[in-house]
């Protein structure tokens, strides 16, 4: 019998995901929607819905797929993946790279194989933090198993846990840490320029056909889900330790777990209980762990990597600019981003929370310290290309963004103009296009 997991384990288990220097990686993971030309979702049985577009995939890739049951619902090859959200979303998440000409490569390939895929068909790939027409009601749950049990858990706990779950998309990037001091250092750089991120990339003004009165719908969506797995986790909000960032985790409740290859509800016990008591007899083992990290969603989640969770879905060279905004932070400028970090932090009475708020509402318009978040942004995105030179990283990467900044408003300001201009579904899905 394995041994049994305790507080202790657990933190070593972070240990073993040090990483030295000279061997970090940044990789991509991209969430797109395709929807029909109405703005209507498209289905996982329809005839050229989610199923066959999964089987196109696997078809011209040759990768590995995986099923529930009957059911292709992921890909697995080239040490990425590709996976399903549960309105239908498709995900790639992309292998790590050493190179971010890599990274930029490998999803331009995946983007190039979508688009040719759903060429002829009334398919439209779009890249906006929320499907801007479909009726969220009206859109179908994939078949996975761990998502039957989310859509029953996570509503008792959030009034928005359908909208997050079948409507949203975004874009995140993984970053290695050396050791704990360096993870707490990039993990609090990250939390508190986490208002700032979401401005930036902005991208979801509307839902259900109309304006909702906020820059990212999706930002504000994620503080309507279940409080007690999203935002900014109490345990480390002022000080990381791995110590903490278990225990956040040990007294986050379970949704679920798998025993003999089934979904199983946790009945909302922490795991923290399953390790002292255990459930049915059974105790958790450490892929259980695993599984337990993936089903927490704060604005900045520790793994195996940092993953930063902040960001919209947006087009593709935005996206890319991105993961090469981060890396350049803290990968290249690490001490200074600490210091815009903790500057910005300073200069306004308000709460991160209050900080999200207002970025999620107004985007780069807003105003935070007396200063348009727009010139917020311009900091950020100067220090970011001084990292990527420091780093020997392509500063072109970055343009996308520094064009985004350069207007001072967010892209969601984009898809606000051409509603305003002719709401027709049309019109707004070749402003969303991806």
């Amino acid at each position: 019998m394995a041994d049994r997991l305790t507080l202790d384990s657990l933190v070593d288990s972070y240990r073993a995901y040090h990483t030295p220097r000279e061997r970090w990686l940044v990789g991509g993971e991209y969430e797109r929607a395709v929807l029909r030309g109405d703005g209507r979702s498209v289905g996982y049985f329809d005839d050229d819905g989610i199923r066959w577009i999964l089987g196109e995939l696997q078809a011209r890739l040759g990768w590995k797929g995986k099923r529930e049951g009957e059911h292709l619902v992921e890909l697995v090859g080239e040490g990425a993946s590709i996976t399903l959200e549960p309105g239908g979303q498709v995900e790639l998440s992309g292998a790590p790279f050493r190179r971010l000409g890599d990274l930029a490569a490998e999803v331009r390939r995946n983007h190039a194989l979508l688009h040719d895929i759903v060429r002829g068909h009334d398919l439209h790939w779009t890249a906006v933090g929320l499907t801007p027409y479909a009726r969220i009601d009206d859109i179908a749950f994939v078949p996975k198993g761990r998502y039957a049990i989310m859509r029953e858990f996570l509503p008792q706990y959030g009034d928005l846990a359908h909208w997050m779950m079948k409507g949203t998309c975004c874009v995140q990037v993984n970053l290695d840490y050396a050791d704990e001091e360096d993870c707490a250092r990039k993990f609090h750089a990250s939390l508190d320029l986490a208002p700032l991120n979401v401005a930036l990339f902005a991208n979801s003004p509307l839902g259900e056909g109309r304006e909702l009165g906020w820059m990212s719908y999706r930002g504000h969506i994620w503080t309507r889900v279940d409080p007690r797995r999203t935002g900014f986790p109490a345990q480390v909000r002022d000080g990381y330790s791995h110590r903490g960032w278990v225990e956040y985790l040990l007294d986050a409740p379970m949704m679920f777990y798998v025993r003999d290859g089934a979904w199983r509800p946790s009945g909302g016990a922490t795991f923290r209980r399953w390790m002292t008591d255990g459930i049915d007899g059974h105790f958790p083992s450490a892929a259980d762990w695993a599984l337990h990290q993936t089903s927490v969603f704060p604005e900045v989640r520790v793994k195996r990597t940092i993953e930063l969770r902040s960001a919209d879905a947006v087009p593709l060279g935005a996206a890319i600019g991105f993961c090469a905004l981060w890396a350049g932070l803290l990968y290249g400028a690490l001490e200074d981003t600490r210091r815009l970090g903790r500057a910005f932090a300073e200069a306004h009475t308000g709460s991160r929370e209050e900080g999200f708020a207002l970025a999620a509402r107004e985007g780069l318009e807003g105003r935070w310290g007396g200063r348009p978040l727009a010139a917020w942004a311009s900091e950020l995105t100067g220090l970011a290309r001084q990292g990527l030179r420091a780093i020997g990283e392509d500063e072109a990467l970055l343009d996308p963004v520094d064009e985004i900044v350069a207007t001072g408003r967010s892209p969601g300001a984009r898809l606000l103009d051409a509603f305003r201009a002719d709401p027709s579904p049309a019109n707004v899905l070749r402003a969303a296009a991806y």
